[in-house]
């Protein structure tokens, strides 16, 4: 056996053993969505700290607001973000009140994305059992982070 098939024991027989081949797939779909997950949440902080919020020259504005006139429970985050990325985070709480948790699990999700889907790409260990507990973890800290806004939901669907 040579160095290269000691070291990357997925490749040595993929073609011939179905879980092998299936360990591969799922490992492979997994860290292909971290990627795609990471590059968007790169995107937002991209987006964040390109537009100065001293300017106030963002190029997406609320649709809702624009409709209805009134605000949103998004309203300002953009703006907010601005602010959390440079580090004036009482600021983004004026603007915003949900910003600094939205951002913090932005955060925490790019840096889950970089571990995991690195630790995913170096060992081919227990794929299916991380992408679930990933996925289950992921889940709440989304319902934590976005629950004002679900809540806005809820009680406009209420009314």
């Amino acid at each position: 056996m040579s160095w290269r098939e000691q070291k990357t024991p997925l490749r040595r027989n993929r073609r011939s053993d179905p879980a092998v081949n299936q360990t591969y797939n799922a490992r492979r779909a997994y860290i292909i969505i971290n990627i795609i997950f990471t590059g968007v949440i790169l995107l937002i902080m991209g987006y964040s700290g390109l537009f100065s919020p001293d300017e106030e020259k963002y190029p997406v504005e609320c649709i809702h607001e624009r409709i209805t006139g009134e605000p949103c429970p998004s309203c300002g985050m953009s703006h907010a973000f601005s602010l959390i990325v440079r580090g004036r985070v009482n600021e983004a709480l004026q603007w915003n009140g949900a910003s600094v948790r939205v951002f913090s699990f932005f955060i925490i999700q790019l840096i889950m994305r970089l571990t995991i889907g690195l630790r995913c790409f170096y060992s081919d260990r227990h794929p299916g059992k991380i992408a679930v507990a990933d996925a289950f973890l992921s889940s709440i800290m989304a319902l934590v982070a976005f629950y004002p806004f679900l809540r806005a939901v809820w009680i406009t669907l209420t009314l």
